[in-house]
């Protein structure tokens, strides 16, 4: 008997279903014969997303493959934008915990890295959390491997991977030329802690130096032919970059903005966000028309007022991980070329600055 394929498997109703797809933006959520969510996704246009997987294609990854054969059938949440359909997407994954949705479904998986002082000399290593013990902490990571790929790349070029440090003889990667000695001379301790601080600062965004010289690296070896050591160092920068950018989400969020972000939906249409730190704290939808631009800009500017002078606070935040995902959606979104925005500065909330806000909203939003 003839296997059935995919395409003629699929009920009739989610046929029609796939068929009368819309094409706005939004969450889809794909269900089992059980009615249980197993995939939550996320589309710009769901009409084109959502009837990809309905496809037969050789591209499928296994992923899919094995999605699509437990797929019964699907869910839609319609959003007026990409941005609501990415901020939706983290929180029903967080919410659902899908068996499809690796990524951002358990945030006690993510890790840190702690830089901490033990007797004469600092030692680095991961942790799940942040303890009040003094210590160093950069994160959080979502990914353990890359984490470890980075710092072990890190620790090889700076000559401080001792496998057995204050032992009185020298380890093994000493003879390879990966340990300035630690492990048996003492003298070697404040050359091993300055390297570890070009980690620190390198981490803190000061000192590229790390960056730079391991690009040579590979520059220099793949020049010369030896692809096999050009490959170990480019993996080890990717790594190095997914540990830098997540700083700059974490630092950015942390310092608790005061955002405006317009993203046009249509021609004549647009919806406005206000975002302070990694929250939304506001959104409304605004129908565009040249004749009363003027009130729109009011409509606009009263919102910030009113919801960012209520929330007007200095002081820094902290990213727990179980907000880190949100945060990394927004900074992403602020740094593509799907909306605007602008940070309100504190000071233009007072109202002798407000013209401030009043030009940021005419050349910056709406321009």
């Amino acid at each position: 008997m003839r296997e059935k394929s995919f395409k003629e498997a699929i009920p009739v109703v989610l046929k029609k279903k796939v068929k009368d797809l819309p094409s706005s933006p939004g969450v889809y959520l794909m269900k089992d014969s059980s009615d249980r969510v197993i995939y939550v996704g996320k589309a710009k246009n769901l009409k084109n997303r959502v009837r990809s997987y309905f496809q037969n294609t050789k591209a499928h990854s296994q992923k899919i493959k094995k999605l699509k054969a437990n797929v019964n059938d699907f869910q839609l949440i319609l959003t007026d934008t990409e941005f609501e359909a990415f901020m939706l997407e983290c929180k029903l994954i967080k919410e659902i915990k899908p068996i499809f949705n690796k990524k951002m479904k358990n945030p006690t998986s993510y890790t840190y890295i702690r830089f901490h002082k033990r007797n004469t000399h600092w030692t680095i290593d991961l942790s799940n959390t942040i303890e009040k013990d003094g210590s160093l902490y950069f994160g959080p990571y979502p990914s353990k491997h890359v984490v470890e790929k980075a710092l072990q790349g890190m620790k090889e070029f700076l000559k401080i991977d001792c496998c057995n440090p204050n032992k009185g003889t020298p380890c093994l990667n000493y003879s390879l030329g990966l340990c300035i000695g630690i492990c048996f001379n003492e003298d070697s301790c404040k050359q091993y802690n300055e390297q570890l601080k070009k980690m620190v600062d390198f981490l803190q965004g000061t000192n590229s130096e790390v960056l730079q010289k391991l690009t040579q690296k590979m520059i220099d070896a793949s020049n010369n032919f030896d692809f096999e050591i050009a490959a170990k160092y480019r993996d080890t920068l990717d790594a190095i970059q997914s540990l830098i950018y997540k700083e700059k989400v974490i630092e950015f969020t942390e310092a608790n903005k005061n955002i405006a972000l317009i993203e046009y939906i249509e021609d004549a249409a647009l919806k406005l966000f206000l975002i302070k730190g990694n929250n939304v704290i506001f959104r409304e939808k605004y129908q565009i028309d040249e004749e009363n631009s003027e009130q729109l800009v009011e409509k606009i500017k009263a919102n910030i007022f009113t919801y960012f002078k209520s929330l007007s606070n200095h002081s820094s935040i902290e990213i727990t991980k179980d907000e880190i995902d949100d945060a990394q959606i927004i900074y992403s979104y602020l740094n593509s070329s799907s909306c605007k925005h602008v940070v309100i500065d504190e000071k233009w909330l007072e109202f002798e600055n407000q013209k401030s806000i009043d030009s940021s909203i005419r050349n910056t939003l709406l321009n």
